[in-house]
């Protein structure tokens, strides 16, 4: 039996990115619908309307892209975005700090 290295170029990064309307009951289930079923075939969300699945091979990224597109909703915008493992460990990503107001100061009490 032969093991065959992963290749940075051949293994596959996808990324859904949705905009789907959620100011019905029925778009709102229709959209949580999509993101669990999007957690089921194997995606991890990344932003709030953007989920990332790690693929193998182009074929296993062709096959998971088949499989989203089957799971659209009706209403809303759907985009996927596929990149080479060698192009997602070239993303640069930049947590910034919440900004939080300080607590006044105490109030220094004088006796004279």
């Amino acid at each position: 039996m032969s093991y065959s290295r992963l290749n940075a170029y051949e293994t596959m990064w996808l990324f859904v990115t949705f905009d789907l309307p959620v100011t019905t009951d029925k778009y709102m289930k229709a959209a949580n619908k999509f993101r669990q079923n999007l957690k089921h075939d194997g995606f991890q969300r990344f932003q709030l309307s953007v989920y990332a699945r790690h693929c193998g091979s182009r074929e296993s990224a062709e096959s998971h892209i088949e499989t989203v597109k089957d799971l659209v909703p009706k209403e809303g915008f759907v985009s996927i975005i596929t990149l080479t493992d060698k192009q997602y460990g070239q993303i640069v990503n930049i947590w910034g700090a919440k900004e939080e107001r300080l607590p006044p100061p105490p109030q220094q009490l004088e006796f004279f």
